[in-house]
């Protein structure tokens, strides 16, 4: 699924660079092809200025204005051999002219780093040369400017198309995490039925009583195993629950199953209750995992202290070990499916915690804060009227 989503992206990428690529060359030729067209228009109106004041003739007065005429896009500034404006221009703001001394001045600095001027000799005797400066037309610049648009345009539609796959592959992993969660559910309801089925015949049999009694335990412990497996990708029934409660009893679960030097502190509020919208069975999976996680990594001995808040709207629970602490790195990958630092393990128990309270429980769980040397605190935050839509 990597692979696939990595060959999408650099498929979209290399039509991205091609697509813009071709562009730019494009607009560079037409802009190139536009920029000599306007400069002949230039060309032509300053040589008609040039023959109407070399003829006077009527004839030579029609064409300049026809000219001039035609042109209603490209700016034009005509000024002495100092660049000082004569007061000659066409396609200018005529407002700003009259009430900005210093426009005509910009116009000219703003057209000379455009373009060269177009040169021409109004007198030999003296000899004067007058320049006529001009800038470019809107035309010209849209053609510059459209690469840029077109750019911005496809980065938007490839960030659409990558957020689009990643959804749907989510859901595809989504829909797959389920479907193994209920058909593993389904593959334990067989054996566990034979497996009570021999504990009730060891139950009848005399002498056989304390092993009846372990085994049945472990039955259990496999019933509840499956049920969880069972709940994923299914909407969970949430019911108000003492969190306090859930919480003693797994501790005691696991303190049964934990080395002799760890230490386990449970700090409960000042009314010894916290109720929350939970449901019991995911909820002991996530603390359960949580444990199991703070066990690994104190190397068999260490405290757990587990501070539970009671807030107005919401109940907040500080699962802190003193074990070996969470790397900067890896603190953003911890809740990734298949990330582990053991070896042993899928790397499976923190992401799936994740999602239990995040989108069964509309909760949130994070890393509250980790030092390596010196432990971990996960913080499971849930809300007092919590429901599912």
């Amino acid at each position: 699924m990597f692979t696939q989503l990595l060959n999408w992206r650099t498929l979209l990428a290399t039509i991205a660079i091609a697509i813009v690529t071709g562009t730019i060359f494009y607009s560079q030729y037409l802009s190139k092809k536009i920029a000599a067209e306007e400069r002949n228009k230039v060309n032509v109106w300053v040589q008609s200025l040039k023959t109407r004041a070399a003829t006077n003739e009527q004839s030579a007065l029609n064409l300049t204005n026809i000219i001039a005429e035609d042109n209603t896009t490209i700016p034009i500034i005509a000024t002495d051999e100092n660049d000082k404006p004569l007061g000659e221009f066409l396609n200018l703001d005529s407002e700003k002219i009259k009430t900005d001394s210093n426009y005509l001045k910009q116009k000219v600095r703003e057209f000379k780093s455009e373009h060269d001027p177009i040169l021409v000799e109004v007198s030999d005797s003296p000899k004067i040369v007058n320049k006529y400066y001009y800038g470019s037309s809107l035309l010209l610049e849209q053609v510059r400017y459209y690469p840029i648009v077109q750019l911005f345009i496809v980065a938007l539609f490839i960030i659409v198309t990558l957020i689009t796959i990643s959804i749907r592959n989510k859901s595809t992993q989504n829909q797959v995490w389920a479907g193994m969660a209920k058909e593993t559910a389904h593959q334990l309801g067989t054996p566990l039925s034979s497996l009570q089925g021999w504990v009730e015949m060891l139950k009848g049999t005399p002498g056989n009583e304390k092993i009846a009694s372990e085994m049945e335990k472990d039955v259990d412990r496999l019933k509840l195993v499956s049920d969880r497996f069972g709940k994923i990708g299914s909407i969970p029934k949430l019911e108000e629950t003492d969190v306090v409660v859930q919480i003693v009893n797994m501790v005691t679960y696991i303190k049964r199953r934990a080395p002799h030097k760890i230490s386990f502190n449970i700090y409960t509020p000042e009314e010894k209750i916290a109720l929350a919208m939970i449901n019991c069975p995911l909820f002991d999976w996530v603390i359960e995992n949580l444990l199991k996680n703070a066990l690994d990594a104190m190397d068999g001995k260490g405290n757990i202290d587990i501070k539970i808040k009671n807030e107005k709207t919401e109940v907040i629970i500080d699962v802190k070990d003193s074990g070996k602490g969470i790397s900067k790195q890896n603190i953003v990958r911890v809740f990734k499916p298949g990330f582990t630092t053991k070896k042993r393990g899928w790397g499976l128990g923190l992401s799936l915690s994740k999602r239990i309270i995040n989108q069964y429980h509309n909760g949130d769980l994070s890393v509250k804060n980790s030092e390596l040397g010196k432990g971990t605190t996960f913080r499971i935050v849930l809300n007092k009227n919590n429901t599912i839509a």
